[in-house]
């Protein structure tokens, strides 16, 4: 494998999608392993003069977040350095790992008392095999 980069890259079918590349030589043939890719489009802001970017997931129903990508697939690949494009990239990533990873603690995850609760349940149970062991 070689080193990860950042590309923007334009597929047969006309899409453009940024991700962090890895290139893989896979018995002679070159394939690229895709992070996180997104699609980025321009949103213009008409009332207000402004313009920003919308940030969505490439393939947004799927549950993993790497790809392969073979090559007879791209038309072009451009390698992106752009400190802003590469910051807004990384927060995005960064905010879909945590409604990822975010979840509420609930008695189907083993919530089921207070700290106070379970050191009473903890002490009895504590007394009851020591009661045993003599």
């Amino acid at each position: 494998m070689e080193e990860e980069f950042y590309a923007v890259i334009k597929l047969i079918s006309g899409e453009e999608i940024f991700s962090s590349v890895t290139p893989s030589d896979e018995n002679g043939r070159i394939l690229l392993i895709l992070s996180n890719p997104v699609t980025i489009e321009t949103v213009i802001i008409k009332h207000m003069g402004m313009q920003g970017y919308k940030i969505d997931p490439w393939i947004k129903f799927a549950d993993d977040d790497t790809f392969l990508l073979d090559m007879d697939k791209i038309v072009t690949m451009s390698e992106v350095n752009d400190e802003d494009l590469l910051e807004m990239y990384g927060k995005f990533i960064s905010q879909q790992n945590m409604k990822k990873n975010h979840s509420q603690l609930g008695a189907e995850m083993g919530y089921l008392s207070t700290v106070a609760e379970a050191r009473i349940k903890f002490e009895k149970l504590y007394k009851a095999t020591d009661k045993t062991n003599l």
